[in-house]
C-alpha cells in the first residue's frame, strides 16, 4: 500500500489504484492552501511540504541535509495519513482542529502527536485540511521550530 519514488510525482503516480484518487486529492488540497515559503518534496523518503533550504537554510536539525518538516501525507498498510507539525507544536492549533474535526467528519479521530489517520478514504475532511494548512506560515512554523523544538 506505500507509495514509492524519488521524485513527488513518482510518488503520486506510484500508488495503490485504490489509493490513487484520495491521495491526489488530498496532496492537491494540501497544495492549494499551502502559505507561501513551503513547498513540496521529498522529505524522509516521503512526501512533505517542507520549508526549503533557500529559506531556511539549516534545515531539519536531526538532519541538516532534509528541509525544515512541517507536513507530510503517506499511503499506509490501512489507512492514507495526514502529518501536520503545527497541530503538534501549537496547542491553541491543535485545540482548533480538534473542535473543528466533527463538523468535517462523521468518522472518529484517529490522531498520534501530529498523525491524523484516514481508514476510511471516502470520508477525509478535504475542506478541514485545506484550512488548517492556511493557519500557520512558514515564519511562524519557523518561530514555534526553533523556539520549542529545535535543541
Amino acid at each position: 500500500m506505500k507509495a514509492t519514488g524519488k521524485t513527488v510525482l513518482e510518488i503520486l503516480t506510484s500508488l495503490p489504484e485504490d489509493r490513487t484518487e484520495p491521495f491526489n486529492k488530498l496532496h492537491d488540497v494540501i497544495v492549494k492552501n499551502l502559505p507561501k515559503g513551503f513547498e513540496p518534496a521529498i522529505s524522509y523518503g516521503g512526501l512533505g511540504y517542507v520549508v526549503p533550504h533557500s529559506l531556511y537554510p539549516g534545515g531539519y536539525h536531526c538532519k541538516p541535509s532534509e528541509p525544515l518538516p512541517f507536513s507530510g501525507i503517506a499511503s499506509q498498510k490501512h489507512s492514507i495519513n495526514f502529518y501536520h507539525m503545527g497541530i503538534y507544536s501549537d496547542p491553541k492549533l491543535l485545540k482548533w482542529f480538534l473542535a473543528e474535526y466533527p463538523k468535517h467528519s462523521k468518522q472518529k479521530l484517529d490522531m498520534g502527536k501530529s498523525c491524523v489517520r484516514f481508514k476510511k478514504l471516502d470520508e477525509i475532511p478535504y475542506k478541514l485540511i485545506g484550512e488548517l494548512m492556511k493557519k500557520m506560515s512558514a515564519k511562524e512554523w519557523i518561530n514555534i521550530y526553533e523556539t520549542n523544538i529545535k535543541k
